[in-house]
């Protein structure tokens, strides 16, 4: 698995990457909930394991808000990546908090190393058996059937333009970069333009016109799919 591990502690976070890398997963860490928020959003993960006393950068840590910000940010955008939130709050409202923010699991601290890893095979399986299908807005992609539906409508797509959506939508919410998508768009004898890349983005924009996605762009990092309104054709960082 690769594990986003979020988490300020330096003498835990230690711990549970040691213990994490020793069982062969790939782990990325964050400090801050700024670090965990772009990584997030640029990268794919299997899970998350998160801390909710998260602080922001270039301040001190404010509470229970910072990792409940960038979860909810998370699932506002799609992303349905599991998420295991790991606390020194232990108490029956802030279990509550995180769960209604999108967490999938929880688990007060101290605990046990190999329940962390157990409980994160748990959600990575049970993610994994719904996988054959993701929804945002009115769009859902059927992957077993390889087919995209718009408003309950099969949406018929040419090649290319098939295959940016599937990855915008794998999953959805997560920013692809321009480089990853023209190099899953590249032919064997050449790679794929930018200018190619964004004729085939605006012929997507124009099908999804008048449904609740769309796809925007981040300056300086890529693309990612949106439910409507947060959705435009070229927004500043």
């Amino acid at each position: 698995m690769r594990i986003l591990l979020v988490e300020d502690d330096d003498v835990l976070r230690e711990l549970m990457l040691r213990s994490l890398q020793d069982r062969g997963h790939g782990v990325d860490v964050a400090t801050s909930m700024a670090d965990a928020d772009q990584q997030w959003q640029v990268h794919r993960f299997d899970a998350i394991l998160l801390d909710l006393t998260l602080p922001r950068t270039g301040s001190k840590q404010s509470g229970l808000g910072n990792g409940l910000a960038v979860l909810r940010e998370a699932r506002a955008r799609g992303d349905r990546t599991p998420v295991l939130i790991l606390t020194a709050r232990d108490r029956t409202e802030e279990r509550i908090a995180g769960l209604d923010a999108g967490a999938d699991d929880y688990l007060g601290k101290p605990f046990d190393l190999g329940e962390v890893e157990a409980r994160l095979r748990s959600l990575v399986r049970r993610v994994r058996d719904s996988d054959d299908r993701a929804d945002l807005g009115d769009l859902a992609l059927d992957r077993r059937a390889r087919r995209f539906f718009l408003s309950g409508e099969p949406l018929d797509l040419p090649a290319r333009e098939f295959a940016v959506l599937w990855e915008l939508m794998t999953p959805p919410g997560r920013v692809v970069s321009k480089r990853n998508l023209s190099e899953k768009l590249s032919e064997a004898n050449g790679v794929l333009g930018d200018n190619a890349l964004e004729v085939f983005i605006s012929s997507l924009r124009k099908r999804m016109r008048s449904s609740r996605v769309g796809i925007r762009t981040r300056r300086g990092l890529g693309y990612v799919m949106e439910e409507a309104g947060a959705a435009t054709e070229s927004v500043p960082d």
